[in-house]
């Protein structure tokens, strides 16, 4: 019974994942993220910039990373910076953690205020770097993220339907075990966050990695598929920490 539940489940998490996917990289349209470029580089530079509200941004290949100098594609590494408030603006109204799993359209500009448009094209956010002490933004990092374009996304996990989960109402708690799963496939086929609903799992339930399902261009990167993404556990009385699988 049990695994029929998980199966029903797959289902919905299914949906829910490809419509958050959809809905997500409409939403991502709605923000055209503008940025200039920034011709000189080191601390001061850096510091002199977040005073005037701007945050110093780096944009390049993802290839770029790569530890084989042959798996490298020609640079295309632009020294940018973006305007904070706006930055502020799509994280408030994009999920905080979908953020770098979500595509955005980049506009660079000439200078600020231009209307002179020297480069457009699709990015993701791949890393933001804040103050440990005021969790300030201090840098962003964005790699080209256009149609047809190789990825490797850490796409989130969302967990629903905890409220309603028979195996937490029975004294349960859902260890969350993987906060996210690392894909790599074509950036239009990324999905912005994995939605997995919990709602029918009773105590001992769990879903695995190799449950979720998304589009057939993803390769899940993982050394084992079998592993589990949650787990409804049992508690003791007096014991109310969730068990590390």
């Amino acid at each position: 019974m049990a695994q029929w539940w998980r199966s029903a489940a797959g289902h919905f998490r299914t949906v829910a994942a490809s419509r958050c996917f959809s809905s997500a990289f409409r939403r991502s349209h709605y923000h055209t993220i503008q940025a200039i470029p920034r011709e000189c580089t080191g601390s001061k530079v850096s510091a002199r910039d977040r005073m005037q509200g701007r945050i110093p941004t780096v944009l390049f290949f993802q290839s770029l990373l790569e530890k084989n100098p042959d798996g490298r594609s020609e640079s295309k590494k632009h020294l940018l910076t973006v305007e904070k408030k706006q930055i502020k603006a799509i994280l408030d109204s994009v999920d905080a953690p979908s953020f770098c799993s979500t595509r955005f359209v980049l506009q660079i500009r000439a200078g600020s205020g231009s209307s002179h448009l020297v480069e457009s094209g699709t990015v993701l956010p791949i890393k933001i770097h804040r103050d440990k002490e005021s969790g300030q933004i201090l840098n962003l990092v964005f790699v080209w993220a256009e149609d047809g374009m190789e990825l490797k996304v850490d796409v989130p996990v969302i967990f629903k339907g905890e409220d309603v989960c028979p195996g937490i109402q029975k004294g349960g708690i859902l260890n969350k075990i993987r906060p996210s799963l690392k894909y790599l496939g074509p950036s239009e086929h990324i999905p912005s966050k994995v939605v997995v609903d919990v709602s029918n799992l009773d105590i001992e339930d769990r879903i695995f990695m190799r449950d979720i399902e998304v589009h057939p261009s993803l390769k899940l990167i993982s050394k084992n598929e079998n592993m589990p993404i949650c787990k409804v556990v049992p508690t003791c009385l007096g014991n109310r920490e969730p068990i590390v699988e």
